[in-house]
């Protein structure tokens, strides 16, 4: 397709690679930059009070000039929920299917977007010509329909990211996979293929969706109450599933969660959910309704159903609360590094009195696909160069080792680190530098203002609390006017620690003192003897290092 002889191309992945989101991958052809995805990653544990993580994008605004499009794969938050930052530093066209291009929207708005974004509708067919390049698109089958691969055409064969995907056999129509399209790829030559690791140390295939649909209908008829399921907000092929067991177990639905309500009215309106009319009731008729004839289903903050069901199993939502006989059915499963957090969760449903319906039984597969799907993939596209992308360390290895037993030798395959620049020399990609690339903060408005020192001081403060000194001086006549006065917050409990205080007192007392008699004395001298002497003295009474601030005021 692409007429032009091209003198260097270069891959880099800025985000996805050692982790699970944050997903954003750079294809540099000749002096144009190509970015497929900016998304976003929620909050490992030990990220105290950030609310989500995207990638550092210090080398798109050093190179903002070169930029010619933004392509996103589909509309799930870990591949378009960083996209409102990036267009805040630059102004570059954004092209994506129907259905992602719309969820990106909201979920820019969502984060108060307000500039001007210039998005470019496509569709699997549609072919987007550049001056070093050209860029073609095939369906790919994952958990939200829309979802497609991008194919970058270049003079020494084609660069190809497969986004997320699977093979479902009996995929319906809205996500079965241009099979045919992507052999054809593989025929006209691959130079490079980025390929989705996350269910890579799976063997097999992935379950198919029909199976979970039967599951759940099933489940749906068996139940006896009501039932309340559970699932993220931007799985459609779950929620239709429901959609789907409820009208044939002749229940109505009410659909609760501000993030699903309006991905539910955004995938209504472009037709991307089958729904009939009369099986959604708003939430205020669920007591019209015997308890056998409803469905309440349900999504939290950020598309996070646990924690919304955790507030129902302690009756401390605002409209539906566990009751005695109610189903409860875990239609998704857990982020990482919340596994301990769902199963604490079931737990509080069962004594809540649900039957729950997690594990157990299957009402959940994975959108992405397994062992023998990757060897598909791989064998339809033949690439010259294979890279494994989208998964941590281990699930890049393992889909390495899928890639070895489809005949790639170790040196036709590299495994990059974020910012590592994979540069074509020759018929083979090799390592030829790096480029910034990390994690940046998401905490309220800020971007970016909280880093390694105050997440540091945050980790102190939940470990061993705080300890406020206060003490007002009277520089002139050398003496303390006022104090010193210590206050706790998360170290001890003051009413059953008074000694302890009070000889914390006056240590603080014998310090100021001494400080303050000498002929020349100041202020940061003073207050770091009163962190070092009081930290010394209260390791020794209660081996905890709290956070000392003294606050020294002159009168």
């Amino acid at each position: 397709m692409n007429k032009r002889k091209n003198e260097s191309i270069k891959v880099i992945a800025l985000g996805g690679v050692g982790e699970i989101g944050k997903n954003m991958y750079l294809v540099e052809v000749d002096e144009d930059i190509f970015v497929i995805d900016a998304g976003l990653m929620f909050p490992e544990n030990e990220m105290l009070g950030i609310d989500i993580v995207i990638p550092d994008m210090t080398y798109l605004a050093q190179n903002s000039n070169r930029i010619k499009a933004v392509f996103l794969t589909h509309g799930h938050e870990d591949h378009i929920g960083a996209l409102s930052y990036l267009l805040r530093q630059l102004q570059v066209p954004v092209y994506g299917t129907k259905l992602t291009l719309a969820l990106a929207k909201e979920k820019m708005n969502e984060q108060e977007f307000n500039g001007k974004a210039d998005f470019v509708e496509i569709t699997s067919n549609s072919l987007v010509d550049f001056e070093t390049a050209s860029v073609s698109f095939f369906k790919t089958n994952h958990s939200i329909p829309d979802s497609v691969g991008v194919c970058i055409h270049t003079s020494k064969g084609a660069i190809v990211y497969t986004g997320d995907f699977k093979f479902d056999q009996a995929a319906k129509e809205l996500y079965k996979p241009e099979i045919g399209k992507m052999a054809k790829i593989g025929e006209e030559g691959v130079l490079c293929l980025l390929s989705d690791s996350t269910d890579a140390e799976k063997p097999g295939y992935t379950l198919s969706e029909a199976i979970v649909a039967q599951e759940m209908s099933d489940a749906f008829y068996s139940a006896q109450g009501r039932i309340i399921a559970a699932c993220f907000a931007s799985d459609l092929n779950r929620i239709q599933h429901v959609f789907d067991a409820a009208y044939e177990s002749r229940r109505k639905i009410a659909v609760v969660g501000k993030s699903l309500q309006r991905i539910f009215e955004i995938a209504i309106e472009l037709d991307y959910l089958q729904v009939h009319d009369e099986l959604i009731i708003p939430i205020s008729e669920l007591k019209d309704y015997r308890d056998d004839e409803i469905v309440v289903l349900t999504t939290g903050t950020q598309g996070e159903p646990i924690e919304v069901l955790q507030k129902m199993a302690k009756g401390m939502h605002k409209q539906v609360n566990i009751q005695p006989g109610d189903t409860v059915l875990v239609a998704a499963s857990p982020l990482r590094g919340r596994e301990v957090f769902i199963y604490k969760t079931i737990d509080m449903l069962y004594r809540a009195g649900a039957h729950v319906i997690s594990g157990k039984r299957i009402v959940n597969t994975s959108s992405h696909g397994s062992q023998e799907e990757l060897k598909f993939m791989i064998n339809l596209m033949n690439p010259q160069i294979f890279v494994p992308v989208h998964g941590e360390y281990r699930m890049l290895k393992a889909h390495a080792k899928v890639a070895n037993s489809c005949g790639i030798t170790d040196d036709r395959i590299l495994i990059p680190d974020k910012g590592d620049v994979l540069e074509l020399k020759g018929d083979r990609f090799k390592l030829s530098g790096r480029v910034p690339a990390g994690n940046i903060l998401i905490d309220g408005i800020g971007v970016g203002d909280v880093g390694n020192i105050v997440l540091r001081d945050r980790r102190l403060l939940s470990q061993d609390g705080t300890l406020i000194v206060v003490v007002t001086l009277n520089k002139h006549e050398k003496k303390i006017s006022a104090g010193p006065e210590i206050i706790s917050r998360g170290f001890v409990y003051v009413r059953e620690s008074e000694k302890l205080m009070e000889d914390s007192t006056e240590l603080v007392r014998s310090i100021v003192e001494r400080n303050i008699s000498s002929q020349s004395f100041d202020w940061a001298s003073m207050k770091q003897n009163m962190r070092d002497e009081l930290n010394q003295f209260l390791f020794e009474k209660t081996k905890r290092r709290p956070m000392i601030l003294p606050i020294i005021m002159e009168v």
